[in-house]
């Protein structure tokens, strides 16, 4: 006997030891055996991490699990992902491992499958990427042994999928089907004939057919059991509930798979018919939670879905939803909905989905004492969807979220009454074909204020009211305010439902009037930032809203630009495509006129401008002092006193305060100053040159009908010659100077002779000569440095010692020109003494002598000149 236990014992060793060591022995040729296997017949490529197998974890049964399992499409899908999963495991008894094909069905006990991505599609040639199975021509002739049903088959106990997703997309028939956060149960017998299913189910589900959206993220729950007859592939709904969102439904009827489609037989309605069910259907985060809330009246929903889905036909179906004098009330919210009544059908009696149609021949409640009534007909949703719509009533906006707990972006209040009747169908909208969309009515809003992402200031509506017309919609009256901005407005809109309903360009002509007009009102940030209602940084630039495409005719009588107030400004301005056309646009600025025409876009990153401005009349200290943009191109022009007549034409960017950048400026200008008095002092500049030539007064320059033109790029300005006077000196200006006020300058000054010292005079005096006293000559003036910190040299020095030789080589002439008529006189005058007679030898001798001292006086007086002239003296420059 103690022999038969050691025996015994070592058995159950060496047993429990191969149960321990064999799935190691054999796990690396398990994974290649699975991995041929699954490649060998599949047409596509197949990864995975690892295969496990263990006979303890889960004995007597043994544990098969294949870890992060990858199926990559081979073509027409090649590269796309049909499946991932984390891990799928099997438990089964060991002895269903040593099973044929062929034999009786292979046992598993369950399946469990976790974080699985299932892909499906057909493409629009009808292909699908989950064909994948190899095709082996010799299997396609029934063998004796497929007919006799002995084939492959799995009986599964249970099994289990737990937080997976799933995606259909069906090119041709344009459905998408999204589940996610899956999770799905169930036990049965598949291989019987005849089995039952019990599964319990959890997903979100969205859906949509040719963009038509049905379902959005919505909570969908079943408990199902379903009869299978697998034979014939029919399943049959028995026991079932479901839950949309929180609402329950029951329902019953088939699904049977066909050759060419699926039948399709089912029956639903919602078991109670509280008023409660029907809020329960809307999603959970619009509705927060309904238990507590206060209900009267009823609700019911009831459908019958029964036809064939084939790739031209989807089942006829009659869903029914109604509800009667119902109401209410949320305990934490201070309003009730009540009088709520709602008829709506959604029925197909052809079979052909564009035949689909919505009719709500009742959608009415009343808040308070308004009172809300509309109807509508929403037919052909799968291609283009056509609305026949009325609506009449009064909505206090601001009781929305009093008495339903909805959290909305912004808040809303206002006073919205209507009564209008519309038909359209979506394509005209989105083709702007006005003929087919058919209004009739008014609506009127009061005490509105409207927050978005598109404006920087909440807008407040005081009053509106739109007449709805065929082919035309107007807008009598507006008037509104945003910021420190006030607009009234009239004029006619074009496409308002297009606008309001699929996201097309709000496009119409107004007539605007504004008694303040502030320009970044009206501007929104940078999308990136993903702020809204809230200034720009410095980093952001100012947009102009993209939904607008219109004309406005506008009038204001002050309008705020940057540090700028301009008023009555007229004009028009066309706005497009984030950019703002100007057009014969006129105001009063600086004590003068203004006229501009041109461009601002700001589509781009960097919004820009090309402008031409025309300047009449501006008072030239204000506008040099107040607008960067003069005093960068002229900075000196400050310290005038009097009015400018300007063009300009300029091209460049501006930065987040829509200001421009000065770098960036391109252009030319042409100016024409009327001044009669200069403020030099205020002038470092006009200070430095008065000290380093002290002939002449800036503040006497003649500045009278001065022109001059101009030319910028690159930060650089470029300054045409031009001629100044300074009583009897002409003075010529040219050069260039930079946006930071780098000095490069060229002063010519024509100075007469008379204005550079007391030694030059007495020689002009000496020389006693008309063309002497007229000379003059150049004296340039070099200025470098900045505005604020000027450098000024100047030739005076070698100006006046040049005009000091000249004078003096002058008078040296004239000199030796008047001794050499005075030699030719006195040589004369001997020649006829020796001819005269005795009688006047007297007077002969007198004339003589008075010639003699004339010679006399004139050589020592020219001697006395080139020996003993003065120096002149230089002109010291600091």
């Amino acid at each position: 006997m103690k022999k038969a236990l050691k025996i015994l014992g070592l058995s159950l060793g060496i047993i429990l030891l191969l149960l321990i060591v064999t799935p190691f022995i054999f796990q690396g040729q398990i994974k290649d055996m699975v991995k041929n296997f699954m490649n060998e017949n599949l047409n596509a490529k197949v990864a995975f991490s690892d295969v496990d197998l263990s006979f303890i974890s889960s004995f007597p049964q043994a544990y098969v699990s294949v870890d992060n399992l990858k199926i990559t499409n081979n073509k027409p899908f090649e590269g796309e992902t049909l499946v991932t999963a984390k891990s799928i495991a099997f438990t089964m008894s060991i002895k269903e491992l040593f099973k044929k094909a062929g034999d009786s069905p292979i046992v598993v006990n369950s399946i469990a499958i976790d974080e699985a991505l299932l892909t499906l599609k057909t493409n629009a040639r009808g292909q699908t990427n989950y064909d994948i199975a190899l095709k082996d021509t010799e299997t396609e002739i029934p063998s004796e042994e497929n007919k006799s049903g002995n084939s492959f088959a799995f009986d599964i106990k249970d099994y289990a999928i737990s937080n997976s997703a799933l995606t259909y997309i069906d090119e041709p028939s344009k459905t998408e089907l999204f589940i996610t956060e899956l999770n799905h149960q169930g036990t049965g017998i598949f291989s019987a004939e005849k089995s039952e299913l019990d599964t319990q189910t959890q997903a979100n589900i969205s859906l949509s057919l040719d963009s038509t959206t049905y379902l959005n993220n919505n909570l969908i729950k079943l408990d199902a059991l379903l009869g299978l007859d697998l034979e014939n592939q029919k399943y049959t709904f028995k026991d079932n509930k479901a839950y949309i969102n929180q609402l329950p439904l029951e329902f019953k009827g088939f699904v049977q798979l066909l050759d060419d489609g699926q039948l399709i037989d089912m029956s639903f309605e919602n078991p109670g018919s509280d008023f409660k069910d029907f809020l329960a259907v809307i999603p959970e985060s619009y509705t927060k939670d309904i238990a507590n809330v206060e209900t009267t009246g009823n609700f019911k929903v009831s459908g019958i879905v029964k036809g064939m889905i084939t790739d031209t036909t989807i089942p006829t179906m009659d869903i029914n939803i109604a509800s009667n004098q119902a109401s209410f009330k949320y305990p934490d919210l201070p309003k009730r909905v009540e009088n709520i009544s709602i008829n709506t059908s959604i029925k197909n009696t052809s079979g052909n989905a564009n035949d689909t149609y919505v009719d709500i021949q009742t959608l009415n409640f009343k808040i308070d004492e308004d009172v809300f009534k509309s109807s509508a007909t929403l037919q052909n949703l799968t291609e283009n969807m056509q609305v026949d719509a009325h609506v009449d009533g009064t909505l206090n906006l601001s009781n929305i979220t009093k008495a339903y707990p909805v959290k909305l972006e912004n808040e809303l209040s206002g006073i919205l009454k209507g009564k209008l009747q519309t038909n359209f169908d979506m394509k005209a909208l989105e083709t702007n074909a006005y003929n087919r969309i058919k209004n009739n009515g008014n609506v009127s809003v009061s005490d509105f204020i409207f927050s978005s992402e598109d404006v920087v200031n909440p807008i407040q509506i005081n009053q509106a009211n739109i007449d709805f017309k065929p082919g035309l919609i107007t807008l009598k009256s507006f008037n509104a305010a945003t910021g420190q901005s006030d607009i009234k407005a009239t004029g006619t809109i074009e496409n308002l439902l297009g606008f309001l309903l699929s996201d097309k360009d709000l496009k119409g002509n107004f007539n605007v009037n504004s008694n303040k007009f502030v320009v970044s009102d009206f501007m929104v940030p940078n999308e990136e930032t993903g702020e809204a209602n809230k200034t720009t940084s410095d980093s952001e630039s100012l947009k102009i809203p993209d939904f607008l495409d219109c004309t406005i005719n506008a009038h204001a009588k002050e309008v705020v630009y940057d540090n700028l107030t301009l008023q009555d400004v007229k004009g028009a301005l066309l706005i497009k495509d984030q950019q703002a056309t100007l057009k014969d646009m006129t105001s009063k600025l600086f004590d003068g006129g203004l006229a501009i025409n041109g461009l601002v876009n700001t589509k781009n990153d960097t919004p820009n401008f090309n402008l031409n401005l025309g300047v009449n009349g501006f008072d030239i200290s204000q506008s040099f002092n107040g607008l960067e943009l003069f005093e960068a191109l002229a900075p000196v022009a400050k310290v005038l006193q009097g009015k400018l007549n300007s063009t300009l034409n300029l091209t460049g960017d501006l930065d987040s305060t829509f200001s421009p950048k000065l770098t960036s400026i391109s252009g030319d200008a042409f100016a024409q100053l009327l001044t009669k008095e200069i403020n030099a002092n205020n002038s470092p500049l006009l200070s430095k040159l008065g000290d380093n030539l002290q002939f002449i007064d800036f503040k006497k320059l003649n500045l009278d009908d001065l022109k001059t033109k101009i030319t910028f790029n690159n930060g650089q300005v470029n300054v045409k010659p031009f001629n100044l006077k300074y009583e009897d000196i002409d003075i010529q200006v040219s050069g260039a100077h930079s946006f930071d006020k780098a000095l490069d300058y060229n002063v010519v000054f024509q100075v007469p002779a008379k204005y550079l010292g007391s030694d030059i005079n007495r020689l002009i005096g000496k020389i006693n000569d008309n063309n002497v006293n007229n000379i003059a000559i150049p004296v340039t003036a070099n200025i470098g440095g900045s505005f604020s910190n000027p450098s000024v040299q100047t030739d005076l020095s070698s100006a006046v010692t040049n005009l000091t030789n000249q004078l003096i080589e002058i008078e040296k002439k004239k000199l030796l020109n008047q001794g050499s008529n005075a030699i030719k006189d006195l040589l004369g005058g001997i020649g006829n003494t020796q001819q005269q007679d005795q009688e006047t030898t007297s007077t002969s001798t007198d004339t003589t002598k008075t010639n003699s001292n004339a010679v006399e006086e004139g050589v020592k007086d020219l001697i006395g000149n080139f020996f003993n002239k003065k120096k002149t003296t230089k002109d010291t420059i600091n």
